[in-house]
């Protein structure tokens, strides 16, 4: 198992989101704005979902990792936090999931 966590992954998007665009991918896609890092999420979410079902393990593993990347910058780009998220895993916890899923609003 990897020391590497998701908190490291953010730490380094918040400290690249300082960099200039030119410099730094990350930067440069918050540049663009909340609408345009969902796109690129959705794409990457797209290309990890054509992956899996090719059932090629290593290319998922690579597309995954870009849809993890993407979905932290998206969330900084909407002001948001990845503590926000897992704050709302752990309340989740507490019920199962179909209870969960059941008291969503429809």
């Amino acid at each position: 198992m990897s020391g590497y966590s998701l908190a490291d992954l953010a730490a380094t998007i918040a400290a690249r989101s300082e960099a200039l665009p030119e410099t730094s991918y990350t930067a440069s896609l918050l540049q663009q704005g909340p609408a345009y890092c969902a796109r690129k999420f959705g794409e990457e979410a797209v290309e990890a979902i054509i992956v899996a079902t090719e059932g090629d393990a290593s290319r998922l593993v690579s597309e995954a990792a870009d849809v993890i990347f993407h979905l932290l910058v998206m969330l900084r780009a909407a002001g948001t936090t990845l503590d926000a998220v897992m704050d709302e895993l752990e309340r989740r916890t507490a019920q199962s999931g179909h209870a969960e899923k059941a008291s969503r609003p429809k």
